[in-house]
């Protein structure tokens, strides 16, 4: 596998938390911009308000996750663009969500899913670790089981554990060359809340694990994203330079909510 060349320079892109249609919004206009060549590889670091249950993109509404719990507790509800399952996003006290947006070319080649996967993972586990954390990557799993409900149910290839249980979940979007990854790691947890969110879910506790349990200590959001651009930077040779969305970006992003997001039909998804 070759590596991505080394001095390059990606854009670092840290947002205020937004509700879940402009976060998949912003997401899909940075990944509309690259594949046109109008923007940089750029990882972004995100949070949520209010705290949101995002969908995969062909996961069915209203099996998986109780939309009156959703309701009752004010928490919101939203389509990925990206695949896998439901996770809850619990706000920046509990919960960092990075995205990478980038061609094959940005990766010097890396162009399969798992060679992607792995690409990114290495990062985060080189991050993860530098916080203290004992954390492991898995090597690429095996099973023909279904895809559960709830995205820390269980582990995929080159997603991070410490202690056998899931830190890290990812899922990714691939248009041509160029890819739009998601991933959520969890900083602490609201037990309740999982328990009565995902209801299909036996026990959606028994399979994850928190930064807060792994360090024995909750580490701010910013700490944390400080510790992964700088593994991302160390471990690939990446120039990451902080900036914001471009005017075009923001007016994209801003119709994309209006127009794909934030609808019902969206919401809804696949038959």
């Amino acid at each position: 596998m070759t590596d991505n060349p080394r001095g390059q320079t990606w854009r670092l892109l840290v947002t205020e938390p937004v509700d879940g249609a402009t976060n998949m919004a912003i997401d899909e206009a940075l990944s509309r911009g690259r594949r046109a060549g109008t923007a940089p590889p750029t990882l972004r670091f995100f949070a949520w308000d209010p705290p949101t249950v995002s969908l995969g993109f062909g996961q069915p509404l209203g099996r998986d996750v109780d939309l009156g719990a959703c309701r009752e507790l004010g928490v919101g509800l939203v389509r990925r663009p990206t695949g896998g399952s439901a996770i809850y996003h619990d706000g920046p006290e509990r919960e960092l969500t990075y995205s990478v947006v980038a061609s094959a070319e940005d990766l010097g080649g890396v162009a399969g899913l798992l060679e992607t996967y792995h690409w990114i993972g290495r990062a985060l586990l080189a991050g993860l670790r530098s916080l203290g954390a004992p954390a492991e990557m898995v090597a690429v799993a095996g099973g023909e089981e279904p895809t559960p409900a709830f995205c820390f149910a269980r582990t995929g290839s080159y997603e991070i554990e410490v202690d056998g249980k899931k830190l890290v979940g990812s899922a990714q979007r691939r248009r041509g060359s160029t890819f739009l990854q998601h991933g959520s790691v969890l900083l602490g947890v609201h037990e309740a809340r999982l328990r009565v969110l995902f209801p299909t879910t036996a026990d959606p506790l028994a399979t994850l694990t928190t930064l807060e349990v792994a360090l024995g200590h909750r580490p701010k959001f910013d700490d944390v994203a400080a510790a992964l651009t700088t593994a991302f930077e160390t471990e690939h040779g990446l120039t990451l330079r902080p900036d914001g969305l471009t005017a075009d970006e923001t007016s994209l992003a801003g119709r994309l909510v209006e127009e794909k997001y934030a609808t019902a039909e969206w919401l809804t998804g696949p038959a």
